[in-house]
C-alpha cells in the first residue's frame, strides 16, 4: 500500500479497495479544504502529522459534530489497514479478508476517540493500532459465535445488559424494551436445554414451552398479560434479531452516498470548521494558565541577564531599542565609533540569547535550527516590549506565546 506523505492528503483521504486489495487514496474535497484553510490560518505551525492529529482530536473533544472527526477519521485510515492485515496474516482463517477486517476497526473510530487521553504521552496513531488489532480479534470471535448459535441459543447467551444495549441500539421504546425484557427473562427461567453441550443448536420451544412461558410471563405482569403465546415468540425473535444487528454491525463509510439520494454523502452533514484561528481553537484552559506562567518566566530570565551586562551594554540596549535610535545616532551621543555600537549590540544579544536558550533547555525543548530561529524573532520582539512599555508584562505577552507553542510540535 502506497503510503501518504502529504499532510493535507494524510488528514482528507480514505483508502480505496479492488476486492481485498488496496486500490488507491481518494480524497474528500470538503476535508482538503478544511486542511488547506487550516494550514494557511497557521502557517507558524509545524507541518507534522503527530501535531495535527492532537489539535483535530482536541478540537472534536469540543466540537464532535465537527469536521474534527472527518480529519482523524481520514489519518487512522492505516492504522485500520495494517492492523487488519496483520490479524488476517496471522491470526484468521481464509474466510476473513483485509477488507472485511478494515471495516470492523474503521467503523469503531469514535471509540478509539473516547478511549484515548492524549496526557497519558501515547501517540494517538500508536494507541489506535493497538486497539484495532484487538478489536478485530474480539469481534471476529463475538461474530463466530452469533454465526453458529442458533436465535434460541444466542438469547439464552445473552447477558441483560447486552440485550439491554441491543434493543435501545434498535430503537425501540423504553416501554417496549422493558416488555421484552420481562418475557427474555421468563424464555430463559422456562426454557432450560437438557444437554448443556449442545447449546448452540438449540431449536424452537415447542408449544407446550411456549404457553408456560406466557403464563409466567402473565404472571409477573398482570396490568398488560399477552394474548397469545405466539406474541412471545415474535418478541423473542425480535430480541435476537437486535442483539445480531448489535454484536454484528452492518458498517456504512461516512463517504456513503445518502438513502433515496442521487448525491451527497453522509459526510456533508458535518459543519465546516468555525475556528477563528489554528492557536485560538487548540490551547485549553490549562494551556493559556501555563503560558502565562511562561510569560513571567521569561520576563525574569531576560531581566535578569539584562542585570548582569555593565552599564554600558544596557545603556545600548535602551538608546536602540527604547529610543529607536540607529548605531550611527548611539555612536556620536556616545561618543564611540559606530563598529564598536554593532559589536556591543551583538554580543549583548548573544548573552541574552544564550540565556533564552538555557530556559528553553530546562523546559526540554529541543534547540533545533527553526526553534533558535524563533528563539532569536521572540528576543527581538521582547526587547522593543521591554524598553517600549512600562509595563514589562505586555512586551511579553505575544512572545512568550512563540516559545510556548515550540514544545508540543518539536519536542
Amino acid at each position: 500500500m502506497r503510503s501518504r506523505q502529504d499532510i493535507v492528503e494524510i488528514f482528507s483521504s480514505f483508502i480505496q479497495f479492488n476486492a481485498d486489495r488496496f486500490s488507491n487514496w481518494a480524497t474528500d474535497p470538503k476535508l482538503r479544504r478544511s486542511m488547506q484553510n487550516s494550514l494557511a490560518r497557521s502557517p507558524q505551525a509545524t507541518i507534522k502529522e503527530n501535531f495535527w492529529a492532537l489539535y483535530w482530536y482536541k478540537l472534536w473533544l469540543v466540537q464532535p459534530q465537527s469536521l474534527a472527526f472527518g480529519h482523524l477519521y481520514a489519518y487512522l485510515q492505516e492504522a485500520g489497514y495494517w492492523a487488519a492485515q496483520s490479524v488476517v496474516t496471522n491470526f484468521t482463517s481464509s474466510q476473513h479478508t483485509i477488507a472485511d477486517c478494515f471495516q470492523i476497526v474503521i467503523a469503531k473510530v469514535d471509540k478509539i476517540l473516547q478511549g484515548f487521553n492524549s496526557q497519558q504521552g501515547y501517540n494517538l496513531k500508536n494507541y489506535a493500532s493497538a486497539i484495532f488489532t484487538s478489536t478485530i480479534k474480539e469481534t471476529l470471535r463475538q461474530r463466530q459465535e452469533v454465526d453458529i448459535c442458533t436465535d434460541w441459543s444466542l438469547l439464552r447467551k445473552l447477558s441483560h445488559k447486552r440485550l439491554e444495549a441491543a434493543l435501545q441500539n434498535a430503537g425501540i421504546s423504553p416501554e417496549k424494551v422493558t416488555s421484552y425484557l420481562l418475557a427474555w427473562n421468563c424464555f430463559k427461567t422456562i426454557y432450560i436445554p437438557t444437554q448443556a453441550s449442545a447449546t448452540r443448536q438449540l431449536a424452537k420451544p415447542d408449544s407446550a414451552t411456549w404457553d408456560a412461558i406466557a403464563k409466567l410471563y402473565d404472571s409477573q405482569n398482570p396490568g398488560t398479560p399477552v394474548r397469545q403465546a405466539e406474541t412471545l415468540e415474535q418478541w423473542m425473535l425480535a430480541c435476537a434479531k437486535a442483539a445480531r444487528s448489535y454484536l454484528y454491525p452492518t458498517v456504512a463509510s461516512i463517504n456513503t452516498p445518502k438513502p433515496g439520494q442521487d448525491t451527497g454523502e453522509w459526510l456533508d452533514n458535518l459543519p465546516e470548521l468555525q475556528g477563528e484561528s489554528l492557536l485560538t481553537n487548540i490551547i485549553t484552559q490549562e494551556e493559556i494558565e501555563s503560558r502565562q506562567t511562561q510569560q513571567k518566566q521569561i520576563s525574569e530570565v531576560l531581566v535578569a541577564a539584562i542585570a548582569q551586562l555593565d552599564m554600558q551594554a544596557q545603556h545600548i540596549l535602551r538608546l536602540y531599542y527604547g529610543e529607536a535610535l540607529t548605531q550611527q545616532q548611539m555612536a556620536v551621543q556616545l561618543d564611540i565609533k559606530q563598529y564598536t555600537i554593532s559589536r556591543r549590540l551583538t554580543k549583548c544579544r548573544e548573552e541574552l540569547l544564550k540565556a533564552l536558550a538555557q530556559w528553553c533547555k530546562d523546559l526540554h525543548i529541543s534547540l533545533t535550527s527553526d526553534v533558535l530561529k524563533d528563539i532569536s524573532a521572540v528576543l527581538d520582539e521582547w526587547l522593543q516590549g521591554h524598553y517600549g512599555q512600562t509595563d514589562m508584562a505586555a512586551g511579553v505577552e505575544d512572545t512568550s506565546a512563540t516559545l510556548a507553542d515550540l514544545k508540543s510540535p518539536r519536542e
